[in-house]
């Protein structure tokens, strides 16, 4: 990561979080909540790393969600590779952020489709027309990503 967010960010307030290099998971999982924009980070069968903007949210039971296509590259990835990591910012970009690592599962359609319905009333509120989502997301073959978020922070940059 680049930077350090800064230290009257009430999201890092913890003296522990930096002197450790960890935050807690609870206050991480409510940043996701209030602040969708975020870089994923996925790892190719060659070991390279692959990295896409995404759209984050957050269920009841604090998983991290990311819809995402059966064809997209991360999909792939996270299939062969559960190991995933977000940087999450706010809509202005520069400011405060945060990091999570954590486990991926996919969840497919048609399992998949009320997690999706979900996911856009959270981030989005209601949609005009339910139906044409719902077509739209067996059209697009989208998925749900689910991250088990197992860590979170800034790390500390010295």
């Amino acid at each position: 990561m680049i930077g350090v967010p800064h230290r009257a960010n009430p999201v890092f307030s913890a003296p522990d979080a930096w002197e450790h290099g960890a935050m807690d998971l609870e206050k991480a999982r409510a940043f996701i909540r209030d602040n969708h924009r975020a870089v994923l980070l996925t790892w190719h069968a060659d070991g390279r790393p692959q990295m896409s903007p995404v759209t984050v949210g957050l269920d009841a039971e604090g998983y991290a969600l990311i819809s995402t296509r059966e064809t997209a590259a991360k999909f792939r990835n996270v299939r062969r590779d559960p190991r995933v990591a977000l940087c999450v910012t706010t809509d202005a970009f520069f400011g405060d952020w945060i990091q999570i690592e954590g486990t991926a599962e996919i969840v497919p359609l048609p399992e998949a489709m009320e997690l999706l319905v979900n996911y856009y009333r959270d981030i989005s509120g209601e949609h005009p027309d339910w139906d044409d989502y719902r077509a739209a997301m067996e059209r697009d073959r989208r998925v749900m990503m689910r991250i088990d978020i197992t860590r979170a922070g800034p790390d500390v940059h010295g």
